[in-house]
């Protein structure tokens, strides 16, 4: 079916984007598979071209568009080349809102050029070692000390952990309040008190750095406060439909890429004299995925266009979060079967897909929980 989501405008974005990625990040994320974190120069480009937060107004030196299909194919043409080191999405698409919605003018204009331009890259902690889905849990303190905080604690699973140069990080103000007692606060690179631990080793998604994070008696300044002291709860409630929207967008298009060359693949590849897609079984189980997908997509860019018209809720990003990452994992899952031996080769397309699509289902909020969301909606 043909997509109408999408206008000639993001289209035109698209070519120039997918340009960008095949020259500076197709030929060579597989070097940077192997040295496990992506360069800071690719940022740098990304940001001089245009391609990140163009979600900030121009006054602050981004792309001036609150339209979130731009930002949306970034996310699908990363995921169409495999790109999964590449952290644009968590900067662009979900740290960047929170300065957007809740950040003072002296923070916007202080951080915000900098992450337009690739200078400075933004991560988001909440993630402990004790606290995963259940934000209510987080145990990271943030204490009043006079005109400062004294931040400690610890974080992992950070995405961007090792290259970010700004760090939204939730910590707990108030002991007593479950929360009402959460805050955000911006940690920047050098602060004392700052440590990270080691580049996370990952079944999969390699090039994405992904850390630990080390805060022992951080004294940060009232000023990096991001909002009202107590609301980060509301605040990261409320942002997480477009993070969970990001992860959908990104699995869909991933499963329509896989699911493209594996069609190609069987009718090049043959058997007994013959194409394996010439089988009954293999047209069968491509013939399941190709209406599996086709029906995640209409759903995504459904969601979407909710999500423009502020009607895209915390029930509708569960159901598109958890739906379209266990298909992503069914699909990919099939399409190494197809593949045979060839799918088991690290060096092969399939092989890294199925190792990188398997977080799809755990970050953002595990499946479990996503179901939890959805069903207690349903039996309120």
């Amino acid at each position: 079916m043909r997509r109408t989501v999408m206008e000639a405008d993001h289209e035109a974005f698209r070519s120039a984007f997918r340009e960008f990625v095949n020259k500076e990040i197709g030929p060579r994320h597989d070097a940077w598979e192997q040295a496990k974190i992506v360069p800071r120069d690719v940022w740098e480009t990304a940001g001089a071209h245009g391609y990140l937060c163009m979600n900030v107004p121009e006054a602050y030196g981004g792309g001036g568009s609150d339209d979130y299909r731009f930002l949306a194919v970034v996310s699908e043409e990363l995921a169409r080349a495999g790109a999964s080191g590449v952290g644009f999405p968590m900067h662009t698409d979900i740290v960047v809102p929170y300065l957007l919605a809740y950040g003072t003018e002296q923070q916007k204009r202080r951080w915000l050029p900098a992450m337009a331009a690739g200078k400075a890259i933004g991560a988001l902690a909440m993630t402990e070692p004790g606290a995963g889905s259940d934000l209510a849990g987080i145990r990271t303190t943030a204490l009043r000390d006079g005109d400062h905080y004294v931040l400690s604690g610890q974080k992992t699973f950070i995405t961007n952990g090792i290259n970010a140069d700004l760090v939204l990080v939730a910590a707990r103000t108030d002991p007593d309040e479950r929360h009402d007692g959460l805050s955000l606060f911006v940690v920047e690179r050098g602060m004392k008190g700052f440590t990270r631990g080691r580049n996370l080793d990952k079944i999969g998604m390699h090039a994405q750095d992904t850390a630990e994070l080390f805060f022992d008696q951080l004294r940060i300044p009232a000023t990096n406060l991001v909002g009202q002291e107590g609301q980060g709860f509301a605040y990261m409630v409320n942002s997480l439909p477009q993070e969970r929207l990001v992860v959908a967008v990104g699995s869909v298009a991933l499963a329509e890429a896989v699911l493209e060359r594996t069609t190609g693949y069987c009718r090049e590849r043959t058997a007994f004299g013959r194409p394996i897609g010439t089988f009954q079984h293999s047209r069968f189980t491509l013939a399941e995925m190709h209406t599996e997908v086709e029906i995640a997509r209409v759903f995504v860019d459904r969601c979407i266009t909710a999500h423009l018209t502020r009607e895209f809720g915390v029930t509708e990003a569960a159901m598109a979060k958890w739906w379209t990452t266990d298909l992503l994992n069914r699909v990919v899952d099939r399409c190494l079967q197809l593949h045979g031996g060839y799918g088991y080769m690290r060096e092969h397309p399939i092989a890294r897909a199925f190792v990188d699509a398997r977080v799809q289902s755990i970050y953002a909020g595990t499946n479990e929980i996503m179901k939890e969301i959805i069903g207690r909606t349903v039996t309120a």
